[in-house]
């Protein structure tokens, strides 16, 4: 098969290298001068582990291109996927879908025969039924056919979880050409590699392919939240939050995943899904109060781990040092999107903290988004160099190997706020330090 991905981002590249990982021929298309140099030159321009190999061979077969020419991507393209940015609207909590719905006039302008078109952005309920409008209005002399097929890629494991999905939603438009046959049989074909896997594939129509993708977001945000507001109970009343965790998890029902207590959920999902779930259910009379309350207890959370530590600083950190571990919202990735760190950081700033921070991806990015006088360090001890209080954000593992001997000798005070849970208590209280996690005491 042939294919072209408009948009050469997070989604469009990972996906798009995936799928000529299978052997289908891709056509990415990226509008962003900058992002389509790098990507010709084979720089990659997130960071993903594995991702360079696989755009590397695959760009070197012949099989995974890039270019700004839509109408010469999709000439002989079989489908044509929009992978395009779907960022929370201002003001109402809703997704901007003026990309995507850009995305579908431009198919229409350039396109000169029928094509199978595919949302792969998270879009609202609804929006594939607005794309199909789109074309089939602007071009009534070509035959369309229009498909979700959303992502569930894990940022730090988007290889992985694309070879190896829990499962693949495909929401066919059955209202189409020929009540959507073709599309289904394009798509699983496209999806062959994976049926020899035996990885559930799932056909449904539109709306529940676009509801399945916010609805799995939402859920696994609530549990995130769920577990940190255990975590804070614990602490009042000296339970261990991951003997909590462990015993929820071992029940098949619950499970393990997403049971660790932190800062708050960030990201470049969980934040914008849950708002714009919200705002779907308020415009269906069907309000959503549990993902409500979800979003709101999240937010407060982050700005509550500054107060906490501020109050283990002595109740204030004017002129203190502060170092901090670990800027990207969490590790394996260079995403700083909703991070915990941008509000705590701003608030430490605003209450006089001098800032010194190391994350071994994150550090470019964080720069736009995090006070400008934050000093950024060359590794994690200098960011505990003469350092009044140690701060842990996102838990890399470099971190956790670090000797507490060599931390002690580093920093000036003896107090650390591991909001990540990244070391042993006794081992860090043995070593003299003033250590709190999340959840134990």
């Amino acid at each position: 098969m042939r294919i072209a991905m408009i948009g050469g981002g997070y989604v469009g590249l990972v996906s798009g290298a995936c799928f000529a990982e299978f052997g289908t021929d891709v056509a990415i298309v990226e509008r962003d001068p900058k992002r389509l140099e790098a990507l010709r030159k084979g720089s990659i321009p997130i960071y993903e582990p594995g991702l360079d190999t696989i755009v590397a061979t695959n760009t070197q077969a012949g099989r995974l291109t890039f270019g700004d020419d839509l109408s010469t991507a999709i000439e002989n393209a079989d489908a044509v996927f929009i992978a395009v940015g779907t960022p929370t609207r201002r003001g109402d909590g809703h997704a901007d879908l003026t990309y995507v719905y850009d995305a579908a006039a431009e198919i229409a302008r350039t396109a000169k025969r029928g094509l199978l078109v595919v949302t792969k952005s998270t879009v609202p309920v609804g929006t594939g039924r607005e794309v199909a409008r789109i074309l089939r209005e602007a071009r009534p002399d070509l035959l369309f056919d229009v498909a979700s097929n959303p992502e569930f890629l894990r940022e730090g494991n988007a290889i992985g979880d694309f070879m190896h999905p829990d499962r693949v939603i495909i929401g066919i438009d059955e209202s189409g050409p020929d009540q959507g046959i073709s599309a289904k049989d394009a798509l699983r074909e496209l999806y062959r590699p994976l049926y020899m896997i035996d990885a559930p594939i799932v056909f449904t129509d539109l709306e529940t392919a676009e509801l399945t993708k916010y609805a799995a977001n939402a859920f696994l945000a609530m549990k995130v939240t769920f577990i940190n507001e255990m975590a804070d109970l614990c602490e009042k009343v000296g339970g261990n939050i991951h003997d909590v965790a462990r015993g929820m998890g071992l029940d098949e029902r619950i499970g393990p995943r997403f049971l660790y207590p932190g800062p708050g959920y960030g990201g470049s999902c969980f934040p914008k899904d849950t708002r714009a779930l919200t705002a779907i259910a308020q415009d269906a009379g069907a309000p959503t109060q549990l993902v409500e309350a979800t979003v709101a207890v999240n937010e407060a959370r982050k700005i509550r781990m500054a107060e906490r530590i501020i109050e283990q600083a002595g109740g204030s950190v004017a002129g203190k040092t502060v170092g901090v571990l670990g800027l990207t919202f969490k590790p394996d990735t260079d995403d700083m999107r909703e991070a915990a760190s941008i509000p705590i950081l701003h608030r430490l700033h605003d209450a006089g903290a001098v800032i010194q921070a190391f994350d071994p991806e994150g550090m470019t990015p964080a720069r736009a988004l995090l006070p400008e006088k934050i000093r950024y360090c060359d590794d994690a001890l200098s960011a505990a160099e003469n350092a009044d209080i140690l701060v842990v954000l996102t838990e890399w593992n470099m971190f956790r190997a670090l000797d507490p001997a060599r931390l002690k000798t580093a920093m000036r005070g003896t107090a650390i706020a591991d909001l990540r849970n990244i070391w042993n208590s006794d081992t860090m209280k043995a070593a003299g330090f003033d250590y709190r996690s999340i959840g134990r005491v």
